[in-house]
């Protein structure tokens, strides 16, 4: 029923056109049961034609409400566990654990070494670790495989596969945006 019906469906006389339930001459439940069979009929006429809305890339239809007794996305989940998902898909997961060799630096290597060491940068498995003085550098060089091993029991193998030692910057002697090439100051940095 799209807007014109006969005077058999309504129980009454309705013009070519014009919707059951303008008729003038139905009162009451007439009228109600005119209203509902239109809306029943334009909602089937809109229906057809157009595909039916599925659950997001699974093409089954799902129902609304609860998702049942068996596990489901739409569960509630641990804080944690949805972290590391979008970590995951998003591909933080090496600069996490970046954040974590650098945050924890100190718990890692004990507090001594800590004092006098920081780590520059993690890329691909190489840690760069910074001295304070080249006799802290050759000491983190000797330290070297249990300060490696002592990554590895806290945050996973593979997290760090090498490190690399830093001794201290020299000073800079480099003033401005001009430069003459040579050996520059002669004194014990070199």
């Amino acid at each position: 029923m799209t807007g014109t019906s006969t005077s058999a469906e309504a129980g009454g006389s309705v013009s070519e056109g014009e919707p059951p339930f303008q008729d003038p001459s139905l009162r009451g439940a007439d009228l109600a049961r005119a209203a509902l069979q239109a809306a029943r009929e334009q909602t089937k006429t809109r229906g057809r034609g157009r595909p039916r809305k599925k659950a997001a890339g699974t093409g089954v239809r799902r129902r609304r409400g609860w998702s049942g007794p068996g596990t489901d996305d739409r569960d509630p989940q641990p804080l944690g566990r949805v972290a590391s998902r979008i970590a995951a898909d998003h591909g933080w997961a090496e600069r996490l654990v970046a954040g974590q060799v650098f945050g924890r630096w100190a718990a890692l290597v004990g507090d001594d070494v800590a004092e006098h060491t920081k780590p520059v940068a993690l890329q691909e498995g190489v840690l760069t670790v910074q001295a304070e003085s080249t006799a802290w550098a050759t000491q983190l060089r000797l330290l070297q495989r249990q300060i490696l091993a002592r990554i590895a029991d806290a945050l996973g193998k593979d997290t760090v596969r090498r490190l690399r030692v830093q001794g201290p910057a020299a000073p800079s002697w480099r003033y401005g945006p001009r430069h003459i090439s040579g050996r520059g100051p002669r004194d014990t940095y070199g």
